[in-house]
């Protein structure tokens, strides 16, 4: 009975071997196959194990022998093929980036320097051969950006940058550190009034002083649209204040824009629902202006 059993074994054995041999050779006839499992030059008997996993990689590499541009990708995962590879006495399936996503994939690099606090991913793809030129207004605070961008980082002092509604204050500091992140420098940007909201979220918590820590500690801060918050003691005293204390004190360069002049966000400051503080607002102001230079920009509105 032990001998029926082992030899009906074999015979099953045989006859899995033969569907497996049967479904390669049928393969085999789809030229798109054909042409990959050539090009992989491994062992038959090893390929035929993995026919229809071949058949998915040999469609996705025919895609991308023909395709133009990374917006024509026809494969599941776009700018991805999945393609085989030998691994000791086995073949695993991975997805590759083609030439078309490598290209991106390395233009696009240096974004990993620059950590984003409710701020728009859109800020990563502001540049400065972007900026609109067209206004005499601007020319300052452009001239200002680019000599810190060709000296930074022997320099330790940031920018206030003032003035009116979508003037374009956030892309000009944005594009600045994105030139800098291309150079290997790492900063933090946070849309100031979100960040505030958010903040509460993580009060008591591990996340709450590590983010805080990670904001004292950045090479280079850009705190956009100060001035656009609702105020209260806490946020001024307990969070923006130690900050800027924490960064003038260790010579860290600090990036400001706000719609108001230091004149005009010192009063802003002052006022919470505990009254008047005007020491206390003053107190921020002043490390402000240690921590940067003040240019106004009153341009047109790039919003319109």
């Amino acid at each position: 009975m032990q001998k029926l059993d082992i030899a009906a074994n074999d015979l099953g054995i045989h006859s899995f071997e033969e569907n497996l041999k049967k479904e390669y050779k049928e393969a085999l006839k789809n030229e798109k196959f054909k042409t990959l499992v050539d090009k992989l030059k491994i062992d038959e008997n090893l390929l035929m194990k993995y026919t229809s996993l071949l058949e998915e990689s040999a469609e996705e590499y025919h895609n991308c022998l023909n395709c133009k541009h990374i917006c024509e990708c026809k494969n599941k995962v776009k700018g991805y093929a999945y393609l085989p590879k030998l691994e000791g006495n086995r073949i695993a399936f991975n997805y590759k980036a083609c030439k078309y996503e490598e290209k991106l994939l390395k233009a696009n690099a240096f974004k990993k320097n620059i950590t984003l606090y409710q701020t728009p991913e859109g800020m990563l793809d502001a540049k400065m051969s972007d900026i609109y030129l067209k206004d005499a207004a601007r020319f300052e605070a452009i001239e200002y950006l680019t000599k810190f961008i060709e000296n930074y980082p022997n320099v330790n002092k940031g920018l206030y940058l003032h003035g009116s509604f979508g003037a374009g204050k956030s892309y000009l500091i944005s594009a600045a550190f994105c030139e800098l992140a291309k150079k290997g420098y790492k900063s933090t940007i946070l849309f100031y009034p979100e960040f505030l909201r958010d903040i509460k979220t993580y009060l008591g918590a591990d996340e709450y002083r590590d983010m805080i820590n990670k904001i004292k500690n950045t090479p280079l801060l850009f705190i956009d649209d100060i001035g656009a918050e609702n105020v209260t003691s806490w946020s001024r005293d307990e969070i923006l204040c130690p900050i800027l204390q924490y960064r003038m004190d260790n010579k860290l360069c600090t990036f400001f824009t706000s719609n108001l002049n230091t004149d005009e966000l010192e009063k802003h400051l002052s006022v919470t629902k505990d009254g008047s503080e005007v020491i206390k607002a003053r107190r921020i102001t002043e490390r402000i202006k240690q921590l940067t230079d003040d240019i106004e920009m009153v341009s047109k509105n790039l919003r319109k």
